[in-house]
């Protein structure tokens, strides 16, 4: 998640707000184009986030959201009141034909949610799903992507679809109103949305894969890269403007428990860097 310069305090609110969360780490990246750039890794609910303050260049948007799922109504309502804070209603929060109680929201940071009451409509595998609507140039698309990024990444499968029928235009019929692909034993859920929108996707979110192997690397990034111009620093966009962290475990490892002298010397070797490389990365790391 890329703040502007409120990563450690949202990450202090939302670890208050879940149970089963804790800060990881926190850490400066010195001299980067953004300054003194502060990374602060955390768990919501067991599911590993990671935010950075790095300046006001992307901002968050409902293309990418995390649905909640709350085992009450109790649950969701809590989760609502305190999320909402500050923040701004998406769909309010009520009854709804697919669940019995559900609302999106926008946080007081612009982070989007879904909390909806996990009432046996759906088997929700984790406690936070993140959400992924295709909106613009890439609406109608995401059955495709979802099968896309299945044939990527280890165990792809694409889930359930339910399509949108007939009468509920502009959307069309046949096109997902909501769908699931479980990428490495993690669920995402994508749908279609045709309807007027003002954003698409951004910087603003990206999705971290962690590699053990400079070959690992090498392979996701081929797989997965079709902007080279967006290519910095481990960054990259897919197709459909998605964008990834194709990252190696030990650059993760190196960031948590080096030294500042050790962190500045691996920020100054992977700054001009593109597709991350492993053993320049080590070497900054020992003082080589």
């Amino acid at each position: 998640m890329w703040f502007d310069k409120e990563a450690v305090q949202a990450a202090d609110f939302y670890t208050s707000v879940f149970e089963n969360s804790k800060i990881i780490s926190r850490s400066v990246l010195p001299d980067t184009p953004s300054g003194d750039t502060e990374v602060v890794a955390f768990q919501l609910a067991g599911y590993e986030f990671m935010a950075i303050s790095a300046g006001p260049l992307f901002k968050f948007n409902p293309s990418v959201s995390f649905l909640v799922a709350g085992k009450s109504v109790h649950e969701v309502d809590a989760l609502w009141e305190q999320l909402f804070q500050g923040g701004a209603a998406l769909m309010e929060l009520g009854k709804y034909p697919f669940s019995e109680r559900y609302g999106w929201l926008q946080d007081r940071y612009g982070l989007s949610w879904q909390i909806t009451l996990d009432d046996g409509h759906y088997v929700y595998r984790h406690k936070i799903t993140p959400t992924v609507m295709f909106v613009g140039d890439v609406c109608g698309k995401a059955e495709e992507a979802m099968g896309f990024y299945g044939s990527i990444f280890p165990e792809g499968k694409v889930g359930e679809i339910a399509r949108y029928p007939a009468g509920m235009e502009p959307d069309k019929e046949g096109s997902v109103m909501h769908g699931s692909v479980t990428l490495d034993g993690q669920e995402f859920f994508a749908m279609d949305s045709a309807r007027q929108h003002n954003f698409a996707f951004n910087e603003a979110i990206s999705f971290i894969v962690y590699c053990e192997t400079q070959q690992e690397i090498d392979t996701f990034w081929g797989k997965l890269l079709a902007v080279p111009e967006a290519e910095q620093c481990g960054w990259l966009k897919d197709r459909y403007g998605l964008s990834w962290q194709v990252t190696p475990r030990a650059l993760h490892r190196m960031m948590g428990e080096g030294s500042k002298e050790q962190i500045a010397r691996v920020t100054q070797t992977f700054l001009p860097m593109k597709k991350l490389e492993i053993a320049p990365l080590e070497r900054a790391y020992r003082g080589e």
